[in-house]
């Protein structure tokens, strides 16, 4: 494998014997852009180069520009670090085996005695689950906001900090807990997950701290909790603001020292785990409505991350719809027109990617061919107008229903009045109401005052 550029230079040969002990992919690159060596993870990460025949530049290989970046619109480390002399760390979209995909980037100047910079390493950490063009995860795309949230994402995985994700239903909150959790120095150990939206109390107990036999009626057996088993791991507690507010003192406790009893025991147990939070809620909210604690908050809230809507990254759709695409039916392309995609991102989306894998699941079982136009795709949409119609129909429909229970509620009462007043005479009262006592016998009857006539009344 020719993993360095022919030279006489022992120096820079020297160099690039030492991108050896690098733990990711490496190059030596020069002052003018070219690569000068490569070390074996980057030839088993982006593919062999060939340094006999023609030289190869950064730009060229990575991009496929015909440019350096930073004459070519982009962000160019390189020319930071020329500029600065320091290291500099940047998110780039790099052409890999797979594809695009976002990869971190580390600069690194290499001077010489007299302070100048002579060549310069480039370190390139791909980011698990991420991708910049239509690949088998979910997490894809390349607009800026969708970049800046992984470029928070890349800083915060070297730690152990506390994570909270924010953003709306469908934003991919679970996928970016596990791109933090594979970035981290403990993707060796397990992802814990435990969805807190509608546990009661005693489930969520259960669940996070687990139970030992006799515990309860039904605990037949001993039950480890995720807390323990998210031990050397990351433990993610999804839609964090539905933990009913009685667990909450618990959790909060937990995560102040990491010990936990299992219910029904008496044995104080640790645990060391990583802790990863999302809600797709406002709890400063609830914590003005006193339905979540201020200082839980601010425990879990150590590095908070929000996540984009599509109607914030418009640009990806196109890119997600592919991946969606190719996730649903792998054995098959479809291909979306450009009219199709332009009615898709004409919609609101509230329901973000979940919303848009619905409407493309739609779309392959309407569509005849392999080629999802915009007709298709209004076919899609009108199926869902029918149901909101469906819907506000039935909103409309509860809501006169709730006044005809108003009005008949009103028509016993007056009923009753007059039946007392006029002491269950009928004729009178058929009188001054203007109907029959036919028809007014039969109204008491409906209101359940059949025997007022007789006195009683209801």
């Amino acid at each position: 494998m020719n993993i360095i550029a022919s030279s006489k230079d022992a120096s820079q040969t020297e160099l690039a014997h030492i991108l050896e002990g690098f733990e990711y992919p490496a190059i030596l690159v020069s002052t003018e852009y070219e690569i000068l060596a490569v070390n074996t993870r980057y030839q088993e990460a982006f593919g062999e180069l060939c340094f006999d025949r023609e030289p190869h530049y950064c730009y060229k290989v990575s991009h496929g520009y015909t440019k350096p970046c930073d004459e070519a619109g982009e962000d160019c480390p390189l020319h930071t670090v020329r500029e600065t002399g320091k290291k500099h760390r940047i998110l780039h979209i790099h052409q890999t085996r797979n594809g695009a995909e976002h990869i971190e980037i580390e600069m690194l100047p290499i001077q010489n005695q007299r302070s100048e910079t002579r060549y310069f390493v480039e370190i390139m950490k791909p980011i698990p689950l991420a991708s910049g063009t239509k690949q088998r995860q979910t997490m894809v795309g390349s607009s800026r906001a969708f970049s800046a949230m992984l470029d928070r994402i890349s800083k915060v995985s070297k730690s152990d900090a506390s994570v909270l994700l924010l953003g709306e239903t469908g934003t991919g909150k679970e996928l970016a807990a596990r791109a933090i959790h594979e970035s981290s120095l403990r993707r060796d150990q397990p992802l814990i997950t435990l969805e807190c939206s509608g546990l009661t109390d005693t489930l969520f107990e259960s669940e996070l701290f687990g139970y030992v036999k006799g515990a309860f009626t039904g605990a037949n057996t001993f039950k480890k909790g995720l807390v323990e088993l998210a031990h050397g791991g990351t433990l993610f507690l999804d839609e964090i603001a539905d933990v009913p507010l009685s667990m909450q003192v618990k959790l909060l406790r937990l995560l102040e020292n990491r010990t936990f009893r299992a219910i029904g025991s008496t044995e104080v147990k640790t645990s060391d785990f990583r802790l990863i939070c999302a809600t797709h809620k406002n709890i400063a909210d609830l914590i003005s409505q006193d339905k979540f604690r201020a200082d839980l908050f601010h425990r879990i809230n150590v590095f908070p991350i929000r996540l984009p809507s599509l109607q914030d990254r418009l640009d990806d759709v196109p890119q997600i719809a592919s991946a969606l695409l190719q996730q649903m039916v792998p054995d098959r392309e479809f291909v979306l027109t450009g009219s199709a995609l332009a009615m898709i991102c004409e919609q609101s989306l509230e329901g973000n990617i979940r919303e848009l894998r619905n409407i493309l699941n739609r779309a392959i079982v309407l569509a005849e061919t392999n080629v999802i136009d915009q007709r298709v795709i209004k076919e899609c949409l009108d199926a869902d107008v029918a149901l909101s119609v469906q819907q506000s129909l039935r909103t409309q429909a509860i809501e006169t229903i709730g006044e005809w229970t108003d009005l008949k509620t009103l028509e016993h009462d007056y009923l009753l009045a007059m039946a007392r007043a006029y002491e269950g005479n009928l004729t009178d009262m058929a009188e001054i109401l203007g109907i029959s006592v036919r028809s007014l016998y039969r109204k008491l009857k409906e209101a359940r005052l059949g025997d007022v006539s007789s006195g009683r009344g209801a």
